[in-house]
């Protein structure tokens, strides 16, 4: 028991090690593989190249299947290209498996023991990342050595002996433990070296292992296939056909099976050498077999895989791309898009305010407190979203969007609430009681209202490119917001002076207005304070500010 125990362990460790090394990667190299992936696609060729470079670094076909499948889904790319791109993918996790077999017990202390050090003094830095992968393929390879020491045993038992004795020589059943055994591990690098460390214990034959190999790069495909079930048509293209060319390739193998066994033990002697040899020459014989019919499966698959029609409402959540969520810097710029589709909504809504009091109308005034509902909900939506990314794969750069991205849709969210209630008191204290600001109280209330407007677009501005010196003038139109605020409110207080019936009469919804638009200001300002803190500019600018106008609080 003890033994199955340690073996169980083992293989555990081997699927940890890959997790961290795959994490690790995105954690350094982050954005450049997007843009890696982005160049590729000109040309098949380029693609494969690039589908081997990102995979080799990332160590999952899975990953760069999903990444490219949304931006396939995007029509930044089409399936044609995208298929070369996911035949060199495959076969960078074939070539990890080859390095991986390779004798390096005496790299495995060192790796982990540098790794650590470098992790932990560096743990917050670019360095600490490389660390962190250096720990990670340290383990890769200690687990290795694990599985064959906890193998030995079991191998020795005379029960287990009957039992692989006794298994039938089917190559279909081997395949679909194959793929069962890379699905629940999902990792398919994984598989393949267990695979190869339990022939080379004896514990498997080299007629069951290749089947197994075979099974596992079926079972690669299946998890894209599954990670993209519930997405729209023209994101599962790319899964499906390239799931269609590890089916075409595993039959051609199963038939020449016999010959390439037979020719591996020829060329080398070591069966674990073998197996992962095996498996990179199945995906280089894909990838060379099925270059030139990556246009004619693309053009099926699109043909089978219609985009659905345009009648998706369009105020819900529609930048929030799950598949992005493998790619930590993909997934962020996905909940950028997200939030600046939220402030659309509030624009929409902030700009209804004055046709709603110039007109009296009630119809759009509860239209417009109906989009604070979709307010709540993209923010929610962006929220969940930012959850559920790795925040051990960002790097500092990405942690800090991530933290201005929340930032950017609480402030929305709080503007959306502010709104629904200004658009209540209009329909309650005006529209209802056919009451009407004066000439001079509805230019004032114009004018702010134009104020919030190009304060809120320059806010979106400083929000999606971050440049200081646009966030420093938003910082100072709260200022400049604030005075107004002070005019406009004395100059009503003067017409009550004067006795205007018309400023006596709607007296406490015009000084409530301004206050709220002034409160609007404010969140709409909050924006500038991390861009601002990042470049170490907040504290300077928050001083000057409160020499010219005391503006520590709103």
């Amino acid at each position: 028991m003890i033994h199955l125990l340690n073996l169980l362990a083992a293989i555990a460790l081997l699927v940890w090690g890959t997790h961290i090394v795959r994490t690790g990667m995105l954690r350094v190299l982050g954005e450049n593989l997007r843009r890696v992936l982005a160049l590729s696609f000109g040309n098949r060729l380029r693609g494969v190249v690039a589908g081997i470079g990102v995979t080799s670094i990332v160590q999952s076909s899975t990953a760069t299947c999903l990444i490219v499948a949304s931006f396939v889904g995007k029509n930044l790319v089409t399936t044609t290209a995208a298929l070369a791109v996911m035949l060199g993918a495959d076969v960078g996790t074939s070539l990890m498996a080859v390095v991986f077999s390779l004798d390096l017990s005496w790299l495995s202390p060192l790796l982990i023991f540098v790794g650590v050090v470098v992790f932990i003094s560096r743990q917050n830095s670019g360095a600490g990342a490389i660390g962190r992968v250096l720990i990670g393929l340290g383990l890769i390879t200690l687990a290795l050595q694990l599985i064959v020491g906890a193998t030995r045993p079991l191998v020795e038992a005379p029960a287990v002996r009957g039992l692989l004795v006794a298994l039938p020589n089917e190559v279909a059943l081997d395949v679909v433990v194959g793929a069962a055994l890379t699905v629940m591990a999902y990792s398919s690098l994984a598989i393949v070296l267990l695979i190869a460390t339990l022939a080379s214990s004896g514990v498997l034959t080299i007629d069951v292992a290749l089947g197994l190999v075979l099974g596992a790069n079926i079972g690669s495909g299946i998890l894209a296939l599954l990670a993209t079930a519930n997405a729209a048509p023209e994101v599962r293209r790319l899964p499906v056909g390239n799931m269609i060319f590890k089916i075409a390739g595993t039959l051609l193998a199963v038939m020449v099976l016999p010959q390439a066994r037979s020719l591996l033990q020829q060329l080398l002697p070591v069966v674990h050498q073998q197996v992962v040899f095996f498996h990179l020459g199945f995906n280089l014989a894909l990838a060379i077999l099925f270059i030139g019919f990556t246009g004619l499966v693309g053009r099926s698959v699109d043909r089978w895989l219609r985009a659905r029609g345009s009648n998706v409402d369009s105020l819900r959540p529609r930048h929030l791309d799950p598949l992005a969520l493998t790619m930590p810097s993909l997934a962020i710029s996905c909940a950028a898009r997200e939030a600046l589709h939220q402030a659309d909504v509030v624009e929409t809504m902030m700009r209804g305010i004055i046709p709603v009091i110039r007109n009296n109308d009630l119809q759009l005034s509860s239209q417009l407190r109906k989009l604070d509902d979709t307010v709540d909900e993209l923010y929610s939506a962006i929220k969940f979203y930012l959850t559920q990314i790795s925040g051990e794969a960002l790097s500092e750069e990405e942690s800090r969007r991530w933290t201005d991205i929340v930032s950017f849709t609480i402030n929305m969210e709080q503007i959306g609430d502010i709104i629904e209630r200004v658009l209540q008191d209009i329909e309650d204290k005006k529209v209802r009681k056919n009451r009407s600001f004066s000439e001079a109280g509805m230019a004032e209330i114009c004018h702010l209202h134009e104020r919030l407007l190009a304060n809120l677009r320059l806010g979106m501005s400083v929000f999606l490119d971050g440049h200081v010196r646009d966030a420093k003038r938003l910082l100072e139109e709260k200022a400049h917001f604030r005075d107004l605020e002070h005019e406009y409110a004395a100059n009503h207080i003067s017409r009550l002076r004067d006795n205007t019936a018309q400023s006596i009469e709607t007296s406490s919804l015009h000084l409530d207005l301004i206050s709220d638009l002034k409160r609007i200001n404010s969140h709409i300002c909050s924006i500038a304070y991390p861009i601002l803190e990042s470049a170490g500019a907040l504290t300077k600018t928050r001083i000057r500010q409160s020499q010219l106008a005391g503006l520590g609080g709103e």
